[in-house]
């Protein structure tokens, strides 16, 4: 892809955009930043764009801007049926994202992660398994490292292992990942994508361009990727909590271990007791994962996996500890314990994260409503939950949704005075969990955001 003197617009000044305008401006491209904020909120950013030789436009799209492009570079969080860029392709002008692009300048193999749920964990623990055996393995991608900062460090060895939203995926042509994971597909993003049918095609071009040499891992439990298993042209490999068959190759929990299945051999990799995340969720990432580390150790030796790498995997996965924001423990206060999930943003994220729990939950959701129905949390809130504290935009919504089944809801408004009355309420022995079920740009920049405040707050309760 040559890049030299060409008019790229890059749309979205979020932390993608500006990786790919400071790559693209690095390649010898012309560059233009478009962004819909204004100025004054994007001081930092426009500083480093225009000490590279990027011109920037904020406070709006102008037509000629795009127009005028020799291709136009999308953000994730730019809709791609967005009329200015459909403007553009009826001009002929390619429309493609980060990812596309930073991938046709990437050395070594594409390990990809897709799922509703569970991607970030995933993705760190594929990139934490391949570390302690020895790959050269390097992470990006929607979990926070813009691909494109990649591109500079990869070798033709270099395992590039990426967290892809559908977002991302929508916009691919010619990616191709050697392993393509799908953890699960449930409702998520429909206020983006309209329909489940349209978000499950979104992430099914995650297989995009594999041939019989690659590889498809595919969660046995869930309807979407028995759906996708038949439409891939790679060699499909299963992970599942329950035995999956005895013909089924893949990683599953047999007899209180996790074993790898393949050729018909089984191997023993760890026991199930070993795993340190919680909940029946981590469980599944945790055997996606280790399929992506037995597939990679089998290519590399051309034999079964050794007694040696074995213990490698089995180490690796010991020694992974939570990601921030994913049921993370954060502390224990007057005997409460308190676990930001704040990046649980849709409906079965948050069902997940009650299943890690027993019972005595005070559960805060909220914030910007994505076209979700909230009415399956009903049964565990009701097993599980001693009171629902409701924040954000989206409060009214999910009462509508809870309020019939006669569940303890209260309207809390913000995310400190949800704290405050669960403070109050909670008795020793119980919990307190963010696990919203929604977005946080209502009243957040972004989960993290969220999810950093909600620790700040328990660290003063804890005063």
């Amino acid at each position: 892809m040559d890049l030299q003197g060409k008019r790229v617009l890059v749309v979205g000044m979020a932390s993608s955009g500006i990786a790919i305008a400071l790559f693209l401006r690095r390649h010898g491209a012309r560059v233009v930043v478009s962004e819909m904020r204004a100025a004054e909120d994007l001081r930092a950013e426009i500083s480093g764009l225009l000490e590279a030789g990027v011109a920037i436009e904020t406070g709006g799209h102008r037509e000629r801007t795009f127009l005028d492009a020799d291709f136009i570079v999308v953000s994730p969080g730019v809709p791609s049926q967005l009329p200015l860029l459909q403007r553009a392709r009826a001009q002929q002008i390619p429309v493609l994202g980060e990812i596309e692009v930073a991938t046709r300048f990437l050395k070594g193999s594409i390990v990809a992660i897709t799922g509703s749920n569970g991607k970030t964990t995933t993705t760190a623990l594929v990139g934490h398994i391949l570390a302690g055996c020895g790959f050269p393995v390097q992470v990006g991608g929607n979990i926070g490292v813009p691909l494109s900062s990649l591109v500079e460090t990869s070798t033709d060895d270099t395992v590039n292992v990426m967290e892809l939203s559908s977002f991302q995926l929508e916009t691919v042509q010619d990616f191709h990942a050697h392993i393509a994971v799908v953890l699960n597909l449930t409702q998520d993003h429909l206020d983006r994508h309209g329909s489940m049918e349209a978000y499950a095609a979104a992430k099914q071009r995650i297989f995009l361009n594999q041939t019989a040499q690659d590889y498809a891992v595919l969660n046995g439990r869930d309807e979407w990727c028995r759906r996708y298993a038949g439409n891939v042209s790679s060699s499909v490999r299963w992970f599942n909590p329950e035995d999956g068959g005895a013909l089924a190759e893949g990683a599953f929990a047999e007899a209180g271990n996790i074993v790898w299945r393949e050729a018909r051999r089984v191997t023993q990799l760890f026991a199930l007791d070993d795993i340190p995340l919680r909940g029946r969720h981590n469980l599944e990432n945790v055997l996606a994962a280790v399929s992506v580390a037995c597939l990679l150790s089998r290519k590399a030796t051309g034999e079964a996996l050794s007694p040696a790498r074995v213990r490698q995997i089995a180490d690796a996965v010991r020694s992974f500890k939570a990601v921030e924001h994913r049921l993370e423990f954060v502390a224990k206060v007057n005997g409460v314990n308190y676990f930001n999930d704040s990046k649980a943003t849709n409906v079965d994220s948050t069902l997940r994260a009650l299943e890690s729990f027993s019972g005595g939950v005070w559960v805060i959701l909220g914030g910007k409503d994505k076209g979700s129905d909230y009415r399956p949390l009903i049964p565990l809130l009701r097993e599980r939950t001693r009171g629902i504290l409701l924040i954000g935009a989206a409060a009214a919504k999910i009462a509508s949704h809870l309020e019939p089944s006669g569940l303890p809801l209260t309207s809390a408004g913000t995310l400190s005075r949800a704290l405050e009355m669960a403070h109050a309420q909670a008795k020793p022995g119980d919990t307190v969990l963010l696990a919203p079920a929604c977005a946080s740009f209502d009243q957040f920049q972004n989960y993290e955001h969220r999810g950093r405040v909600f620790k700040e707050l328990v660290a003063r309760l804890a005063v």
